[in-house]
């Protein structure tokens, strides 16, 4: 798997996010037709699985790509690593393309019914060191994906994760996980992680909240200031792990 070349001192070297947040640019904007990325040090991938599930529409698609435009300014305004608005690529989970891309975003996983392919390709990635944020979902969603992660590793399970592991503070600082606003008006956001073959958290899984909507319409009046800009911090604490674990 190719990762970008990253030097943690030089992601640590940040402006103060609260003022590059406010030079941001609101709003839905141009889609990608062509789908190649720029050449530059970070490139997001969007995963669409093969099937749509129980519910019958393009989950995987929600947010998509105006999340990973807003999500990518973030990361070249507070951070020094190379990334353009347009550092994203959409892929077939069952394409062996996946490997080049060490971060990976799965929106809605209460629609996958993963094929055996999508199955293989997904084992292989997060024991090679990928990693994957699975984004926009509650309830019986996640009863859906832990029986498909099953599929993939019969000998591991979603672990809670707390405010205080590291891979919340790698580059900006999160205090408090439930400080967003829900996925809906019901239980607040839960943070589950998988690791891969080596112990590390190869997998996040963001239940009850949707860091993508806050990414994309973080300029919205339903979306305040605060918890977006907590959305963006952790977006970008994942993928600097995914670069660096």
């Amino acid at each position: 798997m190719k990762r970008p070349s990253l030097l943690v001192a030089a992601v640590l070297a940040l402006v103060a996010a609260g003022i590059a947040f406010g030079q941001f640019r609101g709003g839905r904007r141009y889609r990608i037709a062509d789908n190649v990325p720029p050449p530059t040090e970070l490139i997001v991938a969007r995963w669409k699985y093969g099937t749509n599930g129980a519910i019958g529409h393009m989950g995987w698609s929600h947010n998509y790509p105006d999340a990973e435009m807003n999500l990518n300014e973030f990361i070249g305004r507070t951070t020094k690593v190379h990334v353009e608005d347009a550092s994203f690529r959409l892929l077939e989970l069952s394409s062996p393309e996946i490997f080049e891309y060490p971060f990976a975003y799965v929106s809605e996983p209460g629609e996958m019914e993963l094929t055996e392919p999508e199955v293989a390709n997904l084992r292989e990635y997060i024991d090679r060191g990928g990693f994957i944020l699975i984004d926009d979902f509650d309830t019986w969603h996640m009863d859906n994906l832990r029986e498909e992660m099953l599929r993939v590793f019969p000998d591991r399970v979603f672990e809670r994760l707390s405010v205080d592991n590291p891979i919340f503070d790698l580059v900006h600082l999160v205090e408090d996980l439930e400080s967003m606003a829900p996925y809906t008006q019901g239980p607040a956001p839960v943070y589950y992680g998988l690791v891969n073959a080596a112990g590390h958290i190869a997998v996040v899984a963001c239940h009850n909240n949707d860091l993508a909507n806050f990414w994309e319409w973080y300029g919205s009046p339903q979306y305040p200031l605060r918890p977006a800009t907590d959305a963006f911090r952790i977006g970008t604490n994942l993928l600097v792990h995914s670069m660096t674990h």
